[in-house]
């Protein structure tokens, strides 16, 4: 079959050609089509080219391996596409996205954590805390809550966040359980 005096799999092949680059640009400059595909709603870039590659890589395969109708290979061709597209989007996308946000911390969530002074508060001034989390260590400039001096290496306890300095007053775990090991 011929498209524009063109036959099938050399369409196929350009197309897949053409949607790989599209796909190697998107990877660099992806965060300018993600706010393009925000303002379209349900569209999104990452799988409008994945089905144009899975649909041209399929298409060029049938065309090239079997002798089935043209219109037969387009109609498997987007089939196979809309279920790749799908198992990408299920599989790979959502869990991605979602665990994206999740590596990430708030302000707010840091209060009434536990952390460790690194370089030391001085009264009315300022030092800095390390938090461990699940993603790694948060480090933040730190202030002592009640104005006094808190040394390096001691253990504090985060009050209050304003204007991105940590406030924190000593910590002490000495909670005895009468447990005698």
């Amino acid at each position: 079959m011929t498209i524009f005096g063109y036959p099938i799999e050399n369409l196929y092949l350009f197309t897949l050609v053409i949607a790989g680059l599209l796909t190697l640009l998107y990877i660099f400059f992806g965060d300018i089509a993600d706010g393009i595909g925000e303002s379209l709603g349900f569209l999104n870039p990452a799988l409008i080219l994945a089905f144009i590659t899975f649909f041209s890589a399929s298409g060029y395969v049938l065309e090239f391996l079997t002798s089935l109708p043209s219109l037969a290979i387009i109609i498997i061709a987007a089939v196979i596409a809309l279920v790749l597209d799908t198992l990408l989007n299920v599989f790979v996308l959502i869990p991605m996205s979602s665990a994206e946000e999740s590596l990430g911390y708030t302000e707010e969530s840091l209060k009434g954590r536990i952390g460790k002074i690194i370089i030391p508060v001085p009264q009315d001034g300022f030092g800095e805390i390390v938090i461990e989390s699940k993603s790694g260590m948060i480090s933040k400039p730190a202030a002592s809550y009640e104005n006094q001096s808190i040394e390096e290496g001691q253990q504090v306890l985060v009050i209050e966040i304003e204007k991105g300095v940590v406030y924190v007053i000593p910590y002490e775990n000495d909670l005895d359980y009468g447990y005698s090991g």
